[in-house]
């Protein structure tokens, strides 16, 4: 199991949470988030993308409000997507309208009875 989840190959999710800074509009966050999503057309790697904000009656977002994740067919593809200009020039822009953040990569395991 440890060897498939450290290999290059096979579905990839990107995730990134946030919570933004209090300045940061509506309308600017939904410009945000649909350059976001058109990062899928620009960065030939990035195969699908999702976004949603927390919904949990559970109460341990730990301020983190909103999820995106983008979808990638390998961790070459991760690593193309981070290093694509369209990427690096979105992430100068998104990163310091952020309170917090955390990004995970994962390869997706379905659940065995």
């Amino acid at each position: 199991m440890a060897a498939a989840a450290g290999s290059s190959d096979g579905v990839v999710k990107h995730l990134l949470l946030a919570r933004f800074k209090d300045e940061v509009t509506p309308e600017r966050l939904d410009g945000l988030i649909r350059r976001y999503a058109a990062l899928v057309d620009a960065v030939p790697s990035m195969k699908a993308f999702h976004w949603g904000t927390d919904v949990s009656i559970e109460n341990m977002h730990q301020g983190f409000t909103h999820v995106f994740e983008s979808t990638f067919e390998s961790t070459e593809g991760v690593k193309e997507y981070i290093e694509h200009p369209a990427h690096v020039e979105y992430a100068n822009e998104l990163l310091p309208l952020m309170e917090k953040v955390l990004v995970i990569d994962y390869k997706p395991a379905a659940g065995k009875a």
